[in-house]
């Protein structure tokens, strides 16, 4: 439910008098008691056109007035216009986008700011409405503090080919990450399963129970605090890499969700994983041909990684 408030006015009937408002609110209306206060306390109650408290009686054939506000959908896509969401290439089949950080792919409970689906229904894009509502046309996804390339589909037909591409992991999805430390060997692959952590729920981690993951990575450039990696993903676990990196006790610098230290991440200017989605490779769902999109790093990362150059 969205849109316009609710207004309901009735007259107060006989056999309802000298019972309190919320009391006589739950008889006529139905809402639960709890509800009826929570509107009364918030000024959305009126007898006779004046503010109710919910102790109040009321008495026969007294106004009762109640504006019961709209309730926002926290799945509903709100079209935006999102600053920093750069479109990388446009088809009749595809979007594909340079998300920044601090935008979710699409809406979720507990999560009301700027998302790439909203911006993209903004912007005037028609996407493919195969998927649950708040995720149409979405058949990968960065996390809200994870930047750079990614695809959106906007044909059915697209959408079904992409999924199943993704699905079958024929996708090449390149990452670069700068963690801590030097992993040990240089390059190597990280092959264990990713659950829920047991304690919080935001977060995740390697559980004997969890889904298998698999990921690739080899060392681009070794600095004195941090390492330069590239990253190809098998799986698309939710946080996968930065839950593989941390087990390897090498998390990506800034990541204080998973053990990062605070202090390099306050040295180089992070207040967000380094980690960003270099390259994407995929056939095209309408000519089958190969086709690889790019993102540059952003500033933040940019300039962390220039810092840790530096670093003597």
């Amino acid at each position: 439910m969205s849109g316009h408030a609710d207004q309901r006015t009735v007259l107060v009937p006989e056999g309802l008098a000298g019972e309190r408002v919320d009391a006589a609110m739950a008889r006529m209306f139905g809402f639960s008691r709890t509800k009826a206060a929570e509107l009364i306390a918030a000024g959305h109650v009126h007898l006779d056109g004046a503010p109710a408290t919910k102790s109040e009686r009321v008495h026969p054939g007294v106004m009762l007035d109640v504006t019961i506000p709209a309730v926002v959908d926290p799945l509903a896509v709100v079209p935006e216009i999102v600053e920093g969401i750069k479109i990388i290439h446009d088809d009749d089949s595809i979007v594909v986008i340079d998300k920044p950080v601090g935008v979710a792919v699409h809406p979720s409970p507990g999560w009301s700011g700027p998302t790439v689906v909203g911006h993209l229904a903004g912007a005037g894009f028609r996407i493919s409405t195969s998927g649950a509502s708040e995720r149409q046309g979405i058949v990968q996804r960065l996390d809200v503090g994870t930047s750079g390339v990614m695809v959106i589909c906007k044909s059915e037909h697209g959408y079904s080919k992409l999924k199943n591409a993704f699905r079958r992991r024929t996708v090449d999805k390149t990452y670069h990450a700068l963690v801590q430390g030097h992993p040990d060997p240089l390059e190597g692959t990280v092959d264990a399963p990713i659950g829920r952590h047991p304690k919080f729920d935001y977060k995740f981690a390697v559980m004997a129970d969890g889904r298998h993951s698999i990921t690739h990575y080899e060392t681009l450039e070794a600095h004195r605090f941090a390492s330069l990696l590239e990253i190809h993903l098998e799986t698309g676990r939710t946080h996968q890499i930065r839950v593989h990196m941390s087990a390897l006790k090498h998390p990506c610098v800034g990541d204080m969700t998973y053990g990062a230290d605070p202090v390099l991440a306050r040295r180089v200017g992070l207040e967000r994983q380094w980690l960003h989605a270099v390259r994407l490779g995929f056939e095209h769902p309408d000519s089958g041909e190969y086709v690889s999109f790019e993102s540059q790093y952003p500033d933040d990362l940019a300039h962390a990684l220039d810092v840790i150059r530096d670093a003597h």
